[in-house]
C-alpha cells in the first residue's frame, strides 16, 4: 500500500509560489494499478519522486507499507565511470539481491552488446534509458513508478521485450503511471486520477478521469 495523508508541496519560482499538491490524501491497494493524468508543468515528476521518498513534502504524510521502485529513468544510483555490469551488480547487493541474476538480466534486456561492459558515461541518452528500465524490472517490487511510460528509444526490440514484460508483471504488481496523455495510461491503468492545480482527482475508471482531463485542458 502506498497513502498520502494531507500531502502538500509547492515551489517558488523567482516570482510566485507554483503549487504542485494541495493537501492531497489518496491511497494506491496492491494489485490496482493506476494511472495519473496531469498537463506538462503541473508537477508529474515531482509527485512520482515524493512517492519514491526522493523528494519530501512541505507538509503531510506518505506512508509506504510495500516496496516502491525508483522512478524509470531515474539515474541517481548509478555511476557514470562504471560499466552497466558493475553498476547492475551494486544495485543488487544494495538490495540483497543475486548480483549475477542481476547482471544477466539487465544484459540481455538492454541488448547493449559491448557497451555493457564500458562506462555509462559514454552511453547515448536512449542506451542510458534502456539500461535504468532494465535495472528497474530486474528488481522485486510491489510498487514500480513510471513518468511518462516507455523510454523514448529508438530501439524497437527493446521496446517490445519490454513493454511485454511489464505486461506481464501487472498480473503481480500494481503500476503507479503519469503521463499528459490518456493513450498511454490504456494498457495499464485499472483506476484513474487527474493531477491539475494542486489537486488529485480520483476516478474509477480512466474514462471518467478522461472526461474532467479533456474538459479542464481544452476550456
Amino acid at each position: 500500500m502506498l497513502e498520502f495523508e494531507n500531502v502538500s508541496k509547492s515551489f517558488w519560482t523567482g516570482t510566485q509560489r507554483k503549487v504542485i499538491l494541495d493537501r492531497v490524501s489518496f491511497k494506491v491497494e496492491l494489485g490496482t494499478s493506476l494511472g495519473i493524468l496531469a498537463p506538462n508543468g503541473t508537477g508529474k515528476t515531482t509527485l512520482i519522486n515524493i512517492m519514491a521518498g526522493l523528494e519530501k513534502p512541505d507538509e503531510g504524510e506518505v506512508r509506504r507499507g510495500c516496496k516502491i521502485s525508483f522512478p524509470l529513468g531515474f539515474m541517481g544510483g548509478v555511476v557514470s565511470k562504471i560499466s552497466a555490469m558493475e553498476n547492475s551488480r551494486y544495485i543488487a547487493k544494495i538490495y540483497g539481491l543475486d548480483p549475477d541474476y542481476v547482471e544477466a538480466y539487465c544484459r540481455w534486456l538492454c541488448n547493449l552488446d559491448e557497451y555493457f561492459d564500458q562506462p555509462l558515461g559514454t552511453y547515448s541518452s536512449g542506451m542510458r534509458a534502456r539500461f535504468s528500465f532494465a535495472l528497474m524490472l530486474a528488481l522485486d517490487f510491489d510498487i514500480y513508478l513510471i513518468d511518462e511510460g516507455m523510454p523514448g528509444t529508438t530501439d524497437v526490440e527493446f521496446n517490445k521485450k519490454a513493454g511485454a514484460i511489464l505486461e506481464e508483471r501487472l498480473r503481480t504488481t500494481t503500476i503507479i503511471l503519469v503521463s499528459h496523455q490518456a493513450k498511454t495510461l490504456e494498457k495499464f491503468a485499472r483506476s484513474a486520477a487527474v493531477l491539475m492545480d494542486g489537486k488529485l482527482n480520483m476516478f474509477d475508471t480512466l474514462e471518467e478521469a478522461k472526461q474532467l482531463y479533456d474538459y479542464e485542458t481544452q476550456s
